[in-house]
């Protein structure tokens, strides 16, 4: 029998729990024409929101969606190719137009079309970079023309959009993007990404092209009340129980972490030929940890004695952290140090910094930390 839970992928319609309010905000947004933002911790859902979203809105006459993922887009020349191939495939099902799209508005770069067996599937396209230097406007601007031209509305959605940083020039090509994009009337961006704490620097901070440039959705944790409605439905339809004090805890002991809720209710799942007992869930959270024990082994193995001083220090709760009672007892050097070594932290989003109170950013990771770091 086949798990009724997911985790790792974006989930589709039928795994999806609650967001109730985030999908009417982002639907209302997006069909309104209001840039938005979505910000959260990694893992809690993002693409999927999107994704669920857009599947909901498809449905609207002339409203259509383009789906880029920079996690793999490592210069500024490469995302204007998969940039123009996205938009491009978006206005249109036919090969045939993808052609004569391209071919019309980006006279000035160049284009190369490739097309493979499949054309729907294996359709790109390329360009001499020496003609993009010179006519990059051409290419931001490519999906307000096709909008107009085809009396469509386009959403353009860029995942791990804060991957953009690591190009160079990053700062001019920020401002670059924003001065176009800004003024395009038939086009919506969505732009989100899973490092939070650079996301957030880029749409938050006042010296930032993308400061203001429209709606910022915070994610909020998914309630405790709709994740037990989910899993013990989910166990239901599978002829199997689990009680609800029990599955309470579960979604508790892991902080109501949306992959990690996923991911612990899978297992419990399958270690339970007909109900969950305490004995299950507890070993089953024992499997969570051994599961994930290696890629927490190697953060630990990539920070200082001063940093893992200072995560010792979070684990025990510990708020005046530049106190020389606890600067000694934890090993963590200098007053300088704990603020480089909090910065530190939270830019790698080992910890979360917010409103004074610092906390672990991921509950398995801090189950596993306080079970291995006892002393």
């Amino acid at each position: 029998m086949q798990s009724p839970f997911s985790f790792g992928k974006r989930i589709g319609s039928k795994s999806f729990v609650n967001r109730t309010e985030e999908i009417k905000r982002l639907m209302l947004n997006l069909r309104s024409g209001i840039n938005t933002m979505i910000i959260s911790p990694r893992r809690w859902g993002k693409s999927s929101l999107v994704v669920e979203t857009a599947k909901r809105l498809s449905k609207e006459k002339g409203l259509r969606f383009c789906f880029i993922d920079m996690f793999s887009i490592s210069s500024e020349a490469e995302f204007y190719q998969v940039f123009s191939q996205e938009v491009i495939k978006s206005s249109s099902s036919k090969a045939e137009e993808w052609l004569k799209s391209g071919s019309e508005m980006l006279k000035a770069v160049i284009p190369k079309f490739s097309f493979g067996v499949d054309p729907q599937q294996d359709f790109s396209i390329s360009f001499d970079w020496a003609q993009v230097e010179k006519h990059r406007n051409e290419i931001l601007d490519l999906p307000e023309k096709l909008a107009r031209k085809k009396k469509i509305k386009i959403v353009v959605c860029i995942d791990e959009f804060q991957n953009m940083v690591s190009f160079p020039n990053s700062g001019k090509i920020e401002k670059n993007w924003r001065a176009v994009w800004q003024h395009q009337q038939n086009v919506t961006y969505c732009l989100y990404g899973s490092r939070r704490h650079m996301i957030s620097d880029m749409f938050n901070k006042s010296d930032r092209a993308f400061y203001r440039f429209g709606d910022i959705l915070w994610l909020d944790k998914i309630s405790a009340d709709h994740w037990v409605k989910f899993i013990t439905n989910k166990f239901e339809a599978t002829g199997k129980s689990i009680p609800s004090d029990i599955c309470l805890q579960l979604v508790d002991e892991i902080q109501n972490h949306p992959y990690y809720v996923q991911q612990l209710s899978h297992i419990v799942w399958h270690n339970t030929v007909k109900g969950v007992s305490p004995e299950i869930l507890k070993s089953s959270i024992n499997e969570l940890i051994t599961i994930n024990a290696l890629f927490f082994h190697q953060i630990i193995d990539n920070l200082s004695p001063t940093q893992i001083g200072f995560l010792k220090a979070v684990r025990d709760g510990i708020t005046q952290m530049t106190a020389v009672k606890t600067m000694n007892s934890y090993h963590m050097g200098t007053p300088r140090n704990i603020s480089k070594n909090r910065s530190a932290l939270e830019s790698a989003e080992i910890i979360d910094v917010s409103n004074g109170n610092i906390t672990f950013l991921d509950p398995v990771f801090q189950i596993w930390f306080k079970n291995t770091f006892k002393n």
